[in-house]
């Protein structure tokens, strides 16, 4: 793959000053990309909002995707980290409810979320990090359906695991386009379907 279509950071910040401006260059993209979206930013504005020359945030990223899936990873580091806490604090009682709000909130309010992932199919950047993203949460819930309902066969507990995060990521990134009201009906529909999949599934014998 050529420097030009990259998508890699071109040096990992190893000093403090260098990890300061990948920093810096992240949070102002962020914040650009929240604004205007993604296709509305270019490189140039980027780096006049986060107050360095062109050639200097060239030196970090060779190109926008590049910054795209450098914020993008975070938010699949911070989300997988949400997941895993909550499946640690909550049973299976208020699991559902709980995780489809944290999720929801997160997709509505972490800035340049929904510019960057609304078109994850279009992004081939973005594509293999969301199918990793769906094996890790798959592969944490799965451990978490293990604990609790040990009497499920292990197939059913990884079809389940697969599908559910695939599911309702899909649903609660349409909500967060959707007007307030829209969404938060959607959000209502969601809960009830999948609290009906879950009963369904653990009353199931082995």
């Amino acid at each position: 793959m050529s420097e030009r279509n990259s998508i890699s950071p071109r040096r990992k910040p190893l000093q403090a000053r260098s990890r300061e401006r990948v920093e810096t260059i992240l949070e102002h993209a962020t914040l650009i990309f929240h604004e205007h979206g993604v296709d509305g930013t270019s490189m140039s504005a980027i780096a006049r909002s986060a107050n360095m020359s062109l050639a200097s945030l060239y030196r970090y990223f060779p190109n926008k995707s590049a910054i795209v899936k450098a914020i993008a990873e975070r938010h699949v580091e911070k989300l997988e980290a949400m997941l895993k806490s909550r499946l640690d604090q909550f049973g299976p009682e208020t699991i559902v409810e709980v995780l489809l709000d944290v999720y929801f909130e997160f997709y509505r309010n972490e800035p340049a979320y929904k510019a960057i992932w609304s078109g994850v199919e279009a992004m081939p950047e973005l594509h293999d990090l969301d199918l990793r993203e769906l094996r890790a949460n798959a592969t944490d819930l799965h451990h978490y359906l293990a604990r609790q309902f040990p009497h499920l066969p292990a197939g059913r507990r990884w079809s389940a695991s697969i599908m559910l995060p695939r599911a309702c990521g899909s649903l609660l990134r349409l909500a967060v386009t959707l007007p307030e009201d829209e969404a938060s009906v959607l959000l209502g529909e969601l809960k009830l379907m999948v609290r009906a999949y879950l009963d369904q599934l653990i009353d199931e014998k082995s």
